[in-house]
């Protein structure tokens, strides 16, 4: 399938994100246990995923009291408990949509829960909205909130700050589209005028995404980023030091083989570098004239600080405004 652009792109968690089918379930039958709820197997828990969780545990509770009390110490239970790890590949996917869209979460798991994942993983800057279980729990609802920000289309490139004076924060639904492994969260996006990417590694078959109104469903996690991003690979969320120039002689900032500092970049270099990503993604769209020279094609990259020794504030700048600065014609 051609690949469909988004410059908004919402992530569930569980099941996306992070491997969530043996996590979830040691820490639910706890709860299970506690309660005496009869839901006794793994494939009984997930079922209640077919919808929006919270309410299909209403619906098997019957009586108010006892689903709140089972919500609340569920909630308890994934904030103490719940460790899963992250799908493999999916980091490197975040850090290669951050330059190229805004990011957000979108779980019906706590927003600790959430926050914990990604800072453990160093994806916390990343994202610019993360609406929680607890904060929201109908995701349809959510994503509705999401549209209706006037900062919505606000962004982290892996940095502590938003961007500054973006001139795209709004944009149609269209362009907005949430990325997930199950079926009540595809239905909650259609319902919601949200485009759906489904991924097969998660809880429901790619027959039954698809079946559910899914665009797209990716096997391997670098699919997102050839579907979403077609032109990510030239731009990643990574601290870039640029090799020094062979004379002495500095071109001016922001030219040809000019030397950057990390330290130095502007609010304005990381929008430039959003400018030109976003005319790399226009002009794949259907019906587009031919791609601008926009410095977007892949090239051969100095070498990159890990992230292990990425730091936290303005000393550390985005690899997308640096690679567009010193890439742009």
């Amino acid at each position: 399938m051609p690949a469909q652009p988004a410059t908004r792109i919402v992530f569930d968690l569980d099941g996306t994100l992070v491997q969530t089918r043996v996590a979830s379930w040691e820490v639910f039958q706890g709860v299970q246990e506690e309660f005496g709820l009869g839901i006794d197997t793994a494939e009984d828990f997930f079922s209640h995923f077919e919808g929006n969780f919270f309410a299909s545990i209403r619906a098997f509770c019957e009586d108010e009291r006892l689903a709140d009390a089972v919500i609340d110490r569920f909630f308890e239970k994934l904030e103490s408990d719940y460790r899963p790890t992250l799908v493999p590949g999916i980091a490197d996917v975040v850090h290669a949509l951050a330059p190229r869209a805004t990011l957000a979460v979108l779980s019906s798991n706590a927003t600790s829960v959430i926050r914990r994942v990604l800072d453990e993983n160093g994806l916390q800057f990343c994202f610019a909205h993360v609406f929680g279980g607890d904060v929201e729990p109908d995701k349809s609802a959510g994503l509705r909130r999401f549209l209706a920000d006037a900062a919505q289309g606000v962004g982290r490139r892996c940095s502590p700050s938003f961007d500054e004076g973006s001139a795209d924060a709004e944009a149609a639904a269209s362009d907005t589209v949430l990325v997930t492994d199950t079926v009540g969260d595809a239905e909650a996006a259609l319902a919601a005028g949200v485009r759906v990417v489904g991924v097969s590694w998660g809880m429901h078959s790619a027959d039954r995404l698809r079946a559910a109104g899914a665009e797209f469903v990716a096997v391997w996690p670098q699919e997102l980023i050839a579907y979403l991003a077609p032109a990510g690979t030239a731009i990643a969320c990574e601290v870039i030091v640029p090799a020094a120039p062979d004379s002495a002689a500095v071109a001016p900032t922001g030219g040809v083989g000019a030397a950057v500092s990390p330290q130095i970049a502007t609010p304005a270099d990381i929008r430039r570098a959003r400018r030109l990503g976003a005319a790399g993604l226009a002009a794949l769209r259907p019906g587009a004239a031919a791609a601008p020279n926009c410095g977007c094609a892949p090239m051969a990259l100095p070498h990159a600080v890990p992230p292990a020794e990425r730091g936290s504030g303005a000393t550390i700048e985005l690899a997308a405004a640096m690679r567009a600065i010193t890439s742009a014609p």
